[in-house]
């Protein structure tokens, strides 16, 4: 064994410069052989989706008996999101998994029915079925032992999803948007970046912007009822997608205006409108619905909230041709109903974002457009419409908007949505 040893030693020091000289090409050869096969393996790798549906039991929706059993929808599709995370981030799977979304939410007799589309990454599709059943079995396994939800083990299903199909569904999920929001700084009237609020809409008339408005499905738009005060042909009208209205990402034809019944210029109450188009749009990052809130929704003074829109940046400016974005801030009911604010003009369903600074506010072309909030799983919700002010930033005289929650049902009833 010491023979070999010291023999070993004696032949490298016995080694010819050409000699090392070929060592050293062969080892970088085969460094650089490594590499490319490592990065051919990670950049081969294909997305895969799998739908999973379970049973939350023992819940009640939107009641009033305030006991821990109930949950609004909000709350419970936060929580099963959550709960799918924390069972494949500590799962064999772990280095695969890439984020689940909660695409639906069925309430019925004996609980809550959850589907699930859940997303991994993987270097081949040659053992799908073997990964399913895997993917079902840690599902399974992991849900019988959890305790933040009473969940049926037996309703456990898993199937796999094609990836076109997969993709599509993730993508028509509301209220997600790909490019990052800027939080540390406030923003008034920046020009928004691309695919940043891909609901964002412009409304038309004769090709010429009149008012903004809110994609809430692939074939309805929520707007304010102003809007369509002086025209409510909708031949006349169209509507552009996009962070640009020349050139427009994509145009369609206004179908069908609805304006709600008790709407009666001048008076501003219940300024909304649901506005269907023709044909339905196909969303991408770029064109992608809001979610709507539950009619019980109810958000805090003081909340941070963003608008959106191509008004203009003075009174008795233009319309802008680039979506712009501001920060704004709820402001209370007391607030807002105080004399030197609006005092009574302030009605039910309506409520007021902004700064009594008079900062940042909604202008002239903003009418109907999105007033929208980001929830604890980046979901954002549309909670508020462009609807009046006294001129634009003034001091003490905030932007109003239709509330949104309040009208919730009227909107349901219009779209089915």
């Amino acid at each position: 064994m010491m023979y070999r040893a010291a023999g070993f030693g004696n032949r490298s020091r016995g080694l010819k410069p050409w000699m090392i000289t070929l060592l050293m090409l062969l080892l970088t050869v085969t460094a650089v052989a490594i590499g490319l096969l490592a990065h051919f393996l990670v950049s081969g790798q294909k997305m895969e989706y799998y739908q999973g549906t379970f049973k939350i039991s023992d819940l009640r929706i939107n009641s009033n008996s305030g006991q821990n059993s109930t949950y609004q929808l909000t709350d419970l599709r936060e929580m099963s999101k959550s709960l799918v995370e924390e069972i494949f981030i500590d799962s064999a799977f772990n280095k695969h998994y890439i984020k689940n979304q909660v695409v639906r939410l069925t309430p019925e007799e004996d609980g809550v029915k959850a589907d699930v589309i859940m997303v991994f990454q993987f270097p081949s599709a040659e053992q799908r079925t073997a990964r399913k059943k895997k993917i079902h079995s840690i599902l399974n396994q992991k849900i019988r032992n959890t305790r933040a939800l009473s969940i049926n083990a037996s309703s456990v299903q898993v199937n796999a999803m094609s990836s076109s199909t997969g993709k599509l569904t993730v993508q028509a999920c509301c209220g997600k948007r790909v490019a990052p929001l800027i939080v540390n700084r406030i923003m008034s009237g920046e020009i928004a970046a691309k695919a940043a609020w891909p609901w964002q809409a412009s409304l038309q008339l004769n090709n010429v912007h009149q008012c903004g408005a809110t994609l809430i499905s692939n074939t309805w738009l929520i707007t304010a009822a102003h809007c369509f005060k002086n025209n409510a042909n909708p031949r006349e009208w169209t509507v552009s997608f996009g962070t640009t209205i020349n050139p427009s990402l994509m145009k369609r034809n206004i179908k069908r205006i609805i304006v709600h019944e008790r709407y009666h210029s001048p008076a501003r109450e219940c300024d909304i409108a649901v506005v269907q188009f023709s044909p339905r749009v196909t969303f991408t990052d770029d064109v992608r619905r809001v979610c709507l809130p539950e009619a019980s929704a109810s958000f805090q003074p003081n909340s941070t909230v963003y608008i959106t829109g191509f008004g203009a940046l003075f009174y008795g400016g233009e319309s802008q041709n680039n979506l712009r974005e501001a920060r704004l801030k709820i402001i209370s009911d007391d607030v807002c109903k105080q004399p030197h604010v609006y005092g009574s003009d302030i009605k039910f369903g309506m409520f007021c974002a902004g700064y009594l600074e008079g900062i940042y506010d909604a202008c002239r072309g903003d009418s109907g457009g999105p007033l929208v909030v980001q929830d604890p799983t980046d979901t954002w919700y549309l909670i508020g419409i462009v609807s009046w002010g006294d001129n634009c930033g003034q001091k003490n005289k905030p932007g109003v908007y239709t509330n949104v929650a309040y009208y919730r049902n009227w909107i349901a009833s219009k779209t089915g949505l």
